[in-house]
C-alpha cells in the first residue's frame, strides 16, 4: 500500500522518466539479454524505477528493434499483470569467431547469448597472423553476407594472452606466432577488406580477447556463474588450460590484460614440459596429451584430440580410470591454490575439465578440500560449465558490448 509522504517530511521525488532513461536504456537491456528481467515488473524491481519510467525504457529498446514488449498478461498471480519482454529475433547480429589449436569457429549471434548455426572449420594450410587473421575475417564476412538481419561487430576469441588495450598476442605458442604481434590491428585491417553485405554496418568495429576470459564472460551472462559475484572459470579445450575470473560481473583482466594466466601454475615440479619452457605446469599436466599420457596412451593423428581425451575420460576401464583420477589430482592441486589466493565463491569447470569433474566428482572435491586453507569447511562449489560453445559466445559478448553500454549506437549502424 502506498504511504502519505508527512507534509514536513516530503520524499525526494524521483527523477522523471524522461531524465533517467536514457542512462537506464543500457542497464535494461543487459538485465534483458541476461534474462533477469523476463517481464517489465521484474526490470521495474531490478533498476529501482517507477513504471512509467519503465514502461519508458522499454518502449525505447523496442523502438530501436533491440527487444519485444508483449502486452499480453504474464503469469497469473495477483496484482496486475506485467508485460513480457523478450530480445527481438528479428533484430540485429554480431559475429562471432574462435581460433583453436586445430581449427576455427563462426558464427552469428543475436542478443541473449544465442548462436545462429555455428559452423567449425580445420585450420588453413597457413597460420601466420595474417593469413590466419584473414581466413577468419572472410568466414565471418560469408556468414554476414547470408544473414538478413543488420550486422553490427565481430568479435574474436584467440587460445593466447591479449595485453590490454593494445590488442597484441603474447606466447602464441600454437601458432608460432612472435611475441607482441598486434593482433587487433591486423583482425581490423582484414576485417576492413572484407565484404559484409549490404545489411552489414559500413565500417565494422571488431575486437579480440583471450578465449577463457570470454568463457568466463559467456557462463558469468548466460550459464553457470549467473548467480556468482566471484567466479573463476578453469578450462582445458584442444590443448592447454586456460582460466579467468569475474568479480562483480566484470572480467578481472590485470593491469595489461594478462591475469589469470592459471595454465603455468605449477603443480609438479618434475611433471612434464609444458611449451613455455617450465615443467608441471597445470597446461601440461590436465590437458588432452596428459591424459592420454597418464594412460599410456597415443592418440589417433587422423582424429580430433579432444573428442578423444573425452572419450578416454568416460571410458570404464581400469586403465581409463587410473589416468583420470592421475589428472584429477593434479587438477585439485592447481584449484586449491588458485583457492587460496583468489578465494572464489563459485568455479566452473569446462572443456576437458568438465569430463574429469564429471568422472570423479569426489575425487576432485576431496584433493580441493584437503589442500584448502580453510579445508572441509570452506569446500567451494565445482560446478560443470553450461553454455555450449562458450569461447564464441563470449566472443559475441565482446561485440555486443558497446551496445549492451549504449544501445542508442545502434541507430549509428
Amino acid at each position: 500500500m502506498r504511504r502519505e509522504a508527512a507534509p514536513l517530511r516530503a520524499e525526494a521525488p524521483r527523477r522523471p522518466a524522461l531524465d533517467r532513461g536514457r542512462s537506464l536504456l543500457g542497464p535494461a537491456l543487459q538485465l534483458v539479454h541476461t534474462g533477469q528481467a523476463p517481464t517489465r515488473s521484474a526490470l521495474t524491481g531490478a533498476l529501482d524505477v517507477t513504471r512509467a519510467t519503465a514502461g519508458a525504457v522499454t518502449a525505447e529498446l523496442e523502438a530501436l528493434g533491440l527487444i519485444t514488449v508483449d502486452s499480453r498478461p504474464a503469469g497469473s498471480g495477483r496484482g496486475r499483470p506485467s508485460h513480457r519482454l523478450a530480445v527481438a529475433e528479428d533484430g540485429p547480429v554480431v559475429i562471432a569467431a574462435q581460433i583453436h589449436a586445430d581449427g576455427i569457429s563462426a558464427s552469428l549471434a543475436g542478443l541473449g547469448g544465442q548462436l545462429i548455426a555455428p559452423v567449425h572449420l580445420p585450420l588453413p594450410a597457413a597460420t601466420d597472423p595474417v593469413r590466419l587473421l584473414r581466413a577468419v575475417a572472410e568466414t565471418g564476412a560469408a556468414l554476414a553476407r547470408d544473414a538478413r538481419r543488420r550486422c553490427l561487430g565481430i568479435g574474436l576469441a584467440l587460445p593466447n594472452p591479449v595485453t590490454e588495450p593494445d590488442g597484441t598476442a603474447l606466447a602464441a605458442l600454437h601458432f608460432g606466432w612472435p611475441s607482441g604481434t598486434p593482433v587487433a590491428d591486423l583482425f581490423a585491417a582484414e576485417v576492413r577488406r572484407a565484404d559484409h553485405g549490404p545489411r552489414a554496418r559500413t565500417e565494422l568495429p571488431s575486437a579480440v580477447a583471450n578465449d577463457a576470459n570470454l568463457a568466463a564472460l559467456a557462463e558469468h551472462r548466460h550459464g553457470a556463474g549467473r548467480d556468482s559475484r566471484h567466479l573463476l572459470l578453469v578450462t582445458s579445450g584442444h590443448r592447454g588450460v586456460g582460466g579467468a575470473l569475474v568479480i562483480d560481473g566484470r572480467l578481472h583482466t590485470g593491469s595489461a590484460g594478462l591475469a589469470l594466466e592459471v595454465g603455468h601454475v605449477t603443480v609438479d615440479p618434475q611433471g612434464r614440459l609444458c611449451p613455455c619452457g617450465n615443467r608441471g605446469c597445470l597446461n601440461s599436466e590436465t590437458d588432452p596429451d596428459a591424459l592420454f599420457a597418464a594412460a599410456g596412451r597415443t592418440p589417433d593423428p587422423a582424429l580430433p584430440l579432444f573428442g578423444q581425451a573425452r572419450e578416454l575420460a568416460a571410458a570404464d576401464t581400469p586403465q581409463a580410470r587410473a589416468a583420470v583420477e592421475h589428472v584429477v589430482d593434479r587438477l585439485g592441486l592447481g584449484l586449491a591454490g588458485l583457492v587460496n589466493i583468489l578465494n572464489p565463491d563459485r568455479i566452473v569447470l569446462s572443456g576437458l575439465h568438465l569430463d574429469l569433474l564429471a568422472a570423479a566428482p569426489e575425487r576432485l572435491a576431496a584433493v580441493v578440500a584437503d589442500r584448502c586453507l580453510w579445508g572441509r569447511s570452506g569446500r567451494v562449489p565445482i560446478v560443470p560449465a553450461q553454455v555450449r560453445h562458450a569461447g564464441l559466445v563470449g566472443a559475441a559478448e565482446l561485440a555486443w558490448q558497446p551496445y549492451l553500454a549504449d544501445p542508442q549506437a545502434v541507430t549509428a549502424a
